[in-house]
């Protein structure tokens, strides 16, 4: 079976290369191995090191140097407008919950949740729901991983490691 082996961030391959695409949901693109269907009938197997998530444009690059571009799929969201401080304050709602969050030039698109619509529209902000690609945010501890690198960042509860005060505190 074809393999892709290597994921190439999007802006950055030439798509003369290209000989297929994905269309891929939000939950569908964090991936490191697993066999695919393209648009145009041809499969193949992701087989990269570590797992990736591939992003709206990205391409997969088989071993014959040809690419599959990744395309973000159309899924239900919830689009969310507002003032700009309304909008902060949405958003500070939206992280305090760790909900993935795609942070758009004029607003929010979240994945379709009504608990969560609900209080934002009670909040006062306007709750669109739309169905279009999700692209939320890779989050502050996710670095380059987005694209399949890992640099070491780690996050962890339960630490009760001495501060710089000498006192341990759990986080």
């Amino acid at each position: 079976m074809i393999r892709a082996t290597k994921v190439l961030p999007a802006g950055t391959w030439d798509h003369t290369r290209e000989i297929d695409c994905i269309a891929l949901a939000h939950d569908g693109r964090h991936r490191r191995r697993i066999v695919m269907n393209a648009e145009g009938g041809l499969d193949f197997l992701l087989e990269l090191a570590e797992a990736a998530m591939l992003h709206d444009g990205d391409g997969l690059e088989l071993e014959s140097g040809r690419v599959v571009r990744v395309v973000a799929a159309s899924e239900p969201v919830a689009d969310i407008v507002a003032d700009p401080h309304l909008l902060s304050r949405v958003a500070w709602h939206i992280g305090n919950r760790h909900v993935p969050a795609q942070i758009l030039p004029d607003r929010i698109r979240i994945g379709r949740d009504h608990v969560l619509e609900e209080m934002i529209e009670k909040l006062g902000a306007t709750v669109t729901r739309v169905s279009a690609p999700f692209d939320p945010e890779p989050g502050a501890y996710a670095g380059e991983a987005a694209h399949g690198h890992h640099h070491g960042h780690h996050h962890e509860h339960g630490d009760a490691r001495p501060h710089s005060d000498g006192h341990r505190h759990d986080h």
